[in-house]
């Protein structure tokens, strides 16, 4: 008869020959230590390195520790999901191997789910969490995909995190579309859960070996949020959909701000005659107005809340907001042109879109907080 263990820690490999058998150590003197009934599945992408048989000279020794080899679709989140597949238990903890996840904090992801949470998600952006030894240039990219990914899913700080527990029921059946790293964007996207909670931790960069971050990881991360939102899309239901519908409207109101800037711009210099500056912050002015109250009224329907003195309040946040993003995309352009030697254009687009996103996320989630 086959064992059921209370835990299951799913540990993704490729090429972690450093790693894997320190962290496969660490996790099991947590169990020891807290008195877990668990299980370690390390699922490896075909290693062409000593992981394989390291695994395997462990799980010979250990009849908790097991191995599945994938010959095929190779890939960290295809990896997971397999091993959420192979699991022996109904909680199930993922961790990567090369010890930026402590494990010692499995025992608070193993308890949050056992009473009651759908999924526990380690925050490297809630008070208590943090990065360390990150280069500006991978800095900036997290806090771009986390900021799109809030966008998606607002209420939680950290949905890129690859440190999270979820109950087996989330995932099973569930329509899960795997790629690249981003895991718990599918399960939070795809998956059937109800609550969450969150717990910080201090990401480490990895003590041993080379890290798998590469330009293509940015390309099926967006794909990854395309497929997400279509799911959604399709099905017209969810907190996903429900909140892309906010993300479109913020979008059209801004588009209808560039035309309200340049139309006034034109006006009040060719017609009124005004200087081209006057003209200008007076534009610049009058659109963001123009998409506050567009935005107050048709993409946050604040109906229940227009008293004169609160809208004040909105349109000063708003204001604010505004301006921060001004200065987001200014340095974002100026980080990865000048700093990390990004082409100029291709820097600025990705300023916009981070400065986009923040624009969004921060009025979301002050301006028109609860709305």
């Amino acid at each position: 008869m086959t064992e059921r263990y209370d835990l299951t820690v799913i540990i993704p490999t490729f090429n972690e020959e450093e790693n894997i058998a320190a962290i496969i150590e660490a996790v099991n003197g947590v169990f020891s230590e807290n008195g877990i009934n668990g299980e370690v599945l390390v699922v490896d992408d075909s290693s062409k390195d000593r992981t394989i048989s390291t695994v395997q000279g462990i799980a010979g020794r250990r009849e908790n520790v097991r191995l599945i080899v994938r010959k095929e679709d190779h890939g960290l989140s295809q990896s997971v999901v397999e091993g959420f597949g192979e699991a022996r238990s109904e909680i199930l903890q993922v961790i990567d191997a090369d010890f930026s996840h402590p494990p010692e904090l499995i025992p608070r992801f193993y308890e949050a789910v056992r009473d009651g949470a759908d999924i526990a998600i380690g925050s490297r952006y809630m008070k208590g969490g943090d990065i360390e030894q990150w280069p500006l240039k991978r800095r900036v990219i997290s806090l771009g995909a986390t900021a799109f990914g809030r966008m998606l899913f607002p209420e939680v700080t950290d949905p890129v995190s690859g440190f999270f527990a979820v109950r087996r029921e989330v995932v099973a059946g569930a329509p899960l579309a795997p790629r690249g790293y981003k895991i718990l964007m599918e399960v939070l996207g795809r998956g059937r859960w109800r609550s969450f909670v969150e717990i910080p931790f201090v990401f480490k960069d990895r003590e041993e070996g080379e890290s798998k971050l590469r330009a293509d990881t940015i390309v099926d991360y967006l794909r990854q949020c395309a497929g997400i939102i279509l799911f959604a899309a399709t099905r017209r239901a969810g907190p996903v959909y429900n909140e892309w519908t906010k993300i479109v409207r913020f979008g059209l109101v801004g588009l209808s701000g560039i035309f309200v800037n340049m139309g006034l711009l034109y006006a009040l210099t060719e017609i009124a005659g005004l200087y081209y500056l006057i003209s200008a912050a007076i534009a610049i002015e009058l659109s963001i107005v123009n998409n506050f109250v567009w935005n107050d009224v048709w993409t946050f329907k604040s109906a229940r809340d227009l008293r004169f003195g609160r809208r004040v309040q909105r349109l000063a946040s708003f204001q604010a907001v505004s301006v921060g993003g001004l200065v987001i995309n200014m340095a974002v352009l100026y980080a990865l042109a000048d700093v990390a030697g990004v082409y100029y254009l291709a820097a600025n687009l990705v300023g916009i879109f981070v400065a986009f996103a923040w624009n969004y996320v921060v009025n979301r989630h002050y301006t028109w907080k609860n709305l």
